[in-house]
């Protein structure tokens, strides 16, 4: 089973690419330049997927650090997905910043190096934008109150699969609450990092599938712990759960799985939560993971891109 794409002509997606790649760069700049003349010194954020201060592919409740009455300095983020023969490899490019010591927001373009599998692989395009935001309600506190959080996350010039198969850009969107709790109360354990989450999504696979039919309900959690590395670093261990839509625009009988992340976080200058991923002093974090996207999502269509290796790189001005 095969469908039809609509193919790119080579020079116009190269002259697309390398305008988005411009713009990022020009945004990136345009970050510093505004808050380097900033007195606040913003310690280091882990950036997510999407430029979130989360962990992988999932969202805390924290927020980049910033002034109580002003901005931060930014954090910038690198990642890569390799998808496999039919997906291809995914890099994000992120920047995001805090404000007022209780909000973030930020932007992220998705790049795309197309899988080599004919007919399948030519339902990815060149890549798409992520706008996203994040305002603290509660903060945490040393007893059992989490940290609790709601935001967004909308994405446009998606034209992945079923915007492939119409020839047209989608735009999709998800509107989410979190709760996330550092545990450093029980005897003789490292720190414990307890995350869980609502979000109402028409977006299927963070848009990288491109659209689900309509929105949906879907839940996503993660757990983590930290241990001391080899010298002054610190190693996070940790795994995500993210609930899909089930179904993707214009392939109606397909099924999307659960993503399953497992992630390893690395500080090389050292910290410990504890005070919360909201009080991390490194500027530098590492991240290295494996993503369980989907494999079998029709019959005779294997996406094959069940244990694909995934890396991050997050580093605060």
């Amino acid at each position: 089973m095969s469908y039809e794409a609509h193919p790119y002509k080579a020079g116009r997606s190269a002259v697309r690419y390398g305008s988005h790649f411009g713009r990022i760069l020009a945004v990136i700049l345009l970050a510093i330049i505004v808050t380097g003349a900033g007195k606040n010194r913003a310690s280091a954020q882990s950036l997510n997927w999407e430029g979130q201060d989360g962990i992988f592919v999932t969202p805390l409740a924290y927020a980049v650090p910033s002034a109580d009455k002003g901005f931060g300095r930014p954090v910038v983020a690198y990642h890569y997905l390799d998808a496999g023969e039919v997906l291809g490899g995914f890099h994000q490019v992120s920047v995001t910043m805090g404000a007022f010591n209780r909000i973030e927001f930020g932007y992220t373009r998705n790049l795309h190096r197309e899988g080599g599998t004919a007919g399948l692989s030519k339902l990815w395009s060149s890549g798409f934008n992520a706008f996203h935001g994040k305002l603290n309600l509660l903060s945490e506190r040393r007893t059992w109150r989490p940290a609790l959080s709601i935001g967004f996350v909308a994405r446009t010039q998606v034209q992945n699969v079923g915007g492939v198969i119409r020839d047209k850009e989608t735009n999709n969107a998800d509107f989410y609450v979190v709760a996330t709790k550092t545990v450093t109360q029980i005897r003789n354990l490292p720190p414990l990092v307890f995350n869980v989450g609502f979000k109402a999504t028409n977006a299927s696979l963070l848009g990288l599938a491109g659209n689900a039919p309509a929105y949906q309900g879907r839940l996503f959690g993660a757990v983590a712990f930290a241990l001391k590395g080899p010298g002054r670093s610190t190693i996070l261990l940790g795994s995500e759960v993210l609930q899909q839509p089930r179904s993707v625009q214009d392939l109606p009988t397909a099924v999307v799985p659960t993503t399953i992340t497992y992630a390893v976080r690395i500080f090389p200058g050292g910290a410990l939560p504890l005070h919360g991923w909201g009080v991390e002093s490194p500027r530098l974090t590492i991240d290295l993971g494996v993503a369980q996207v989907a494999s079998n999502i029709l019959p005779g269509v294997n996406l094959q891109a069940r244990h694909q290796f995934a890396f991050g790189i997050s580093y605060g001005f």
